[in-house]
């Protein structure tokens, strides 16, 4: 069975932390290992963690399915990938329990198809174990939002072992649902939720949040503040953001600090000599701080005790919404206020484009994104009104 272990400090050349994938025996994969570092490495890169840590994953379980089936992996052909993209639509994650999302599916095939394109670069494989095609896009609109804006070429190369994605909008929670997720939520990944219906974070920036971080809201007066804004050190693309919590759920967040988070501190201080808590905000039962895949585990787990289909993100999308119809209503009094270009900034899109979609979410779902902004900045958090 192949698994990830983490280098620890002071290896020379290898990063602390940094994920290498050992076999059954404990012998260490070398062409992932090789593969990893390089990616590492790559000059002008930013914090490597977030991307290598998926690269690792997506490996991780393509060699484990490798060296399950006995085949070494110079002798992989399409149809090995194709199985291995068929099992994943025929499976359940054993993280989740639910389906593969077709995405899911793709992002890992192509991980893998990245990894064959530089071995075969490096001289490690003759050719690659699949093919592409060329197709040509065809925008199935008459006339495609901010189509001037575009970056896609007319035709482009596709890898003929990934799914077709057929377009699913987001949609918000609604104030029920809502209120029936965080009843199913233990601290603190309760909290966890807030900041995430309340600001937007993703599952990573959630995990990186830090003590510091949190700001002090002693002298301040929740009529004159009801939103404080916390500069973010880790983001998606190293992209730097702000994003503003309501004074009262920051409120919250200190009393998690000085009650729950104390008193785990003193437990596990007390079971275990010469510990030092982290820096993390969020800490598990044994004091260390989260990590991604226990906060997936996490909210697949409150979903389904709630009863509902979704995941972490849809409080992402949720806030998405909320805070694009708080912006409408704000345009309309501030003509200059460019609603989108706000929510961008917001939600650290690099691209227009990616915020464009919750304009036609908002449109689908108006009913549903006023309940829950109600919910979120009204009864609940009543200070971002």
């Amino acid at each position: 069975m192949v698994v990830i272990i983490k280098a620890i400090a002071n290896d020379e050349g290898i990063p602390a932390g940094f994920p290498i994938l050992v076999d059954r025996d404990m012998a260490i994969v070398e062409p992932a290992f090789a593969y990893l570092i390089e990616r590492a490495m790559i000059p002008g890169r930013g914090r490597w963690t977030e991307t290598i840590r998926t690269y690792a994953e997506h490996l991780h379980d393509w060699f484990d399915s490798l060296e399950q089936s006995g085949i070494d992996w110079r002798d992989v052909d399409e149809r090995t990938i194709a199985a291995y993209r068929n099992r994943m639509l025929e499976q359940p994650s054993p993280h989740t329990g639910r389906p593969y999302a077709r995405a899911t599916i793709n992002s890992r095939v192509l991980s893998v198809c990245r990894f064959y394109e530089w071995a075969r670069q490096r001289g490690w494989t003759a050719g690659l174990p699949f093919h592409e095609i060329d197709i040509r896009i065809i925008s199935g609109h008459k006339q495609s939002f901010l189509v001037h804006a575009d970056p896609r070429p007319a035709v482009t190369k596709a890898n003929v072992l990934t799914l077709a994605e057929h377009e699913r909008l987001p949609r918000p929670l609604r104030a029920d649902q809502i209120e029936r997720l965080l009843a199913n939520l233990s601290m603190p990944y309760r909290l966890m939720a807030e900041w995430a219906l309340t600001t937007g974070l993703r599952r990573m920036e959630l995990c990186a949040l830090t003590l510091g971080q949190v700001p002090n809201t002693a002298t301040l007066d929740v009529a004159d503040h009801p939103l404080i804004g916390v500069p973010l050190a880790v983001t998606k693309g190293d992209r730097p953001r702000t994003v503003y919590a309501p004074i009262r759920l920051v409120d919250r967040t200190h009393w998690y600090v000085g009650e729950d988070r104390a008193a785990l501190v003193r437990r596990v201080r007390a079971g275990r000599h010469g510990y030092h808590p982290p820096v993390n905000l969020f800490l598990n039962r044994h004091g260390r701080g989260i990590a991604p895949a226990r906060v997936t585990a996490a909210f697949a787990e409150a979903f389904r005790a709630a009863g509902l289909d979704g995941s972490l993100h849809w409080l992402r999308h949720t806030f998405a919404m909320s805070m694009l119809v708080l912006l409408q209503a704000q345009a309309a009094a501030k003509p200059e206020l460019n609603p989108l270009k706000v929510l961008q900034v917001l939600l650290g899109h690099s691209s227009i484009q990616t915020t464009a979609i919750y304009l036609r979410c908002v449109e689908l779902h108006e009913h549903e994104v006023a309940a829950s902004l109600d919910y979120l900045y009204g009864s609940v958090i009543q200070d971002a009104a």
